[in-house]
């Protein structure tokens, strides 16, 4: 009996249970790999005998494998090998299941390895309280609101990020305040066996007292009515199915339902509110949404491609009170420079293929996912638009903080905390068909902002930004925001 196979695999069980293999691996450390010896000569190839998960008290199996291009008994040559560890880590990671995630090839032979995967699970349930501003961004409410608490929103959310520990998702919202809303939606990634199809259903039902009807001087106008009535309701409901092919490629199909309705006094702020006469505004819509998503952090990514266009179809049957189509697309590129430094490069886009559209539907920049830094305060709505985002940023900090002596939930006993000094430059337009007088200081304009900023990314991919910005119309600002730019 030959006692040497027998001898690796129990060494390979105690690093397994101990699980002591490597050190804790972060996001921001995924280029590494570790072996179990200094001393092994770099083989030609080698062949994958076991993959070994450990630290997934929740999450399925198969879950975690699904993210993974190397599988078992399989043979690699090394330097393959090699990209395919660094990139299933970072895949893992991505699931945003876990706070660390390490891949660590273990050799038990000159060229046989048994593969380590070890994981440390966040906090799957989440229930919080809602204190947010109805805003768009803070800086908008601190300058163009002038600090005003009724205009925050408050509430209460559940978030349960991996029922059953097959990453699906729920998320329920109870809120109250400037707006009134209920919001459920549930989403399954997989739901056949060979976890390529996911579905994803979501209704949104929120009131408001306070709304914005128009813009002027590039600036939203919010308008409520002496008796404080509702002016606004609206009720969404959703179907998506999704497709997945391969590691960073997504496909999405959506089929929809919309009902908002108005008050009178709205038609009276805004006659073309909703561009035809009534007080609702009816529709089905379908969309198609694709999606490639190479990023090493899809939170505050340092290195890879994103690439997301999608084409909307707003009124599918004839009684529907709109007939709309709109394209959309965000495409990103981020390299690194050396150890320090990386660049952040995005382009962002809408169109609408008409002249009119509802105030609900209207686009801009200053409106998600589309703004130039520097005009912030300010809205820039027309019927296309682009911008083009840049950021040369510089690593301050990367630490990771162990708390647990003070933190008895083992989710939160680590605090990572990163720091990255910015230098930003946007530059963008907004074409305006209707050449709208209240707003021809920006519309139809080159416009361009810069600045440099401090990029805060904290527990569980957490980002704050601290920015000041000039734009080229001479006006500068210090800005706060969350999450990363590009």
């Amino acid at each position: 009996m030959n006692i040497k196979p027998l001898f690796y695999r129990l060494l390979i069980l105690i690093c397994i249970l101990g699980t002591g293999v490597g050190k804790a691996l972060y996001a921001q450390d995924s280029d590494s790999l570790y072996v179990t010896s200094e001393e092994v000569e770099t083989p030609k190839q080698v062949t994958v005998n076991n993959i070994f998960i450990v630290g997934n008290e929740k999450t399925r199996k198969n879950i975690i494998l699904r993210e993974m291009d190397i599988a078992e008994n399989m043979t690699y040559n090394w330097d393959e090998f090699v990209a395919l560890v660094a990139a299933d880590q970072k895949k893992i990671y991505n699931l945003q299941l876990f706070t660390t995630a390490t891949v660590t090839p273990l050799f038990v032979g000159d060229e046989q390895v048994e593969l380590l995967v070890s994981l440390k699970e966040r906090w799957y349930i989440l229930p919080s309280i809602i204190f947010n501003l109805a805003d768009r961004n803070f800086s908008e409410w601190y300058s163009n609101q002038n600090r005003d608490f009724s205009r925050v929103n408050y509430g209460v959310k559940l978030d349960h990020n991996n029922i059953g520990g097959r990453n699906e998702k729920l998320r329920v919202v109870g809120q109250i305040g400037f707006t009134q809303a209920l919001l459920l939606n549930y989403t399954i990634p997989y739901f056949d066996k060979n976890q390529l199809h996911g579905l994803a259903a979501r209704f949104n039902y929120y009131t408001n007292k306070n709304i914005p009807v128009r813009s002027i001087g590039n600036k939203q106008y919010f308008f409520k009515n002496a008796n404080e009535d509702i002016l606004l309701q609206s009720l969404n409901a959703s179907l998506t199915y999704s497709f997945r092919g391969s590691f960073y490629n997504f496909h999405y199909f959506t089929a929809g339902y919309n009902d908002t309705r108005i008050h009178e006094d709205v038609i009276l702020e805004n006659p073309n509110y909703f561009t035809h006469e009534g007080q609702k505004l009816q529709y089905f819509l379908a969309s198609y949404r694709y999606r490639h998503d190479n990023r090493d952090n899809v939170a505050y990514a340092t290195q890879g491609t994103l690439l997301d266009a999608s084409l909307t179809k707003y009124g599918i049957f004839g009684n529907d009170d709109i007939n709309e189509l709109e394209f959309s697309i965000m495409a990103s590129k981020y390299n690194r420079i050396g150890s320090k430094f990386h660049f952040a490069t995005g382009i962002s886009g809408s169109a609408f293929f008409s002249d009119h559209q509802p105030y609900t539907l209207v686009r801009g920049i200053g409106y998600k996912p589309n703004f130039i830094r520097g005009f912030e305060l300010n809205v820039i709505e027309g019927q296309q638009l682009i911008a083009h985002k840049n950021s040369l940023r510089y690593e301050l900090l990367n630490v990771a903080f162990d708390i647990s002596s003070f933190m008895p939930i083992e989710e939160f006993s680590v605090f990572p905390l990163r720091l990255y000094l910015s230098g930003n430059f946007d530059h963008g337009y907004v074409r305006d068909a209707n050449r709208l007088p209240l707003n021809a200081q920006y519309t139809n304009k080159y416009l361009a902002g810069y600045g440099f900023g401090l990029d805060l990314i904290g527990m569980y991919d957490a980002v704050f930004r601290f920015e000041y910005s000039v734009n080229n119309m001479g006006a500068g600002s210090f800005f706060i925001n969350v999450k990363a730019p590009i």
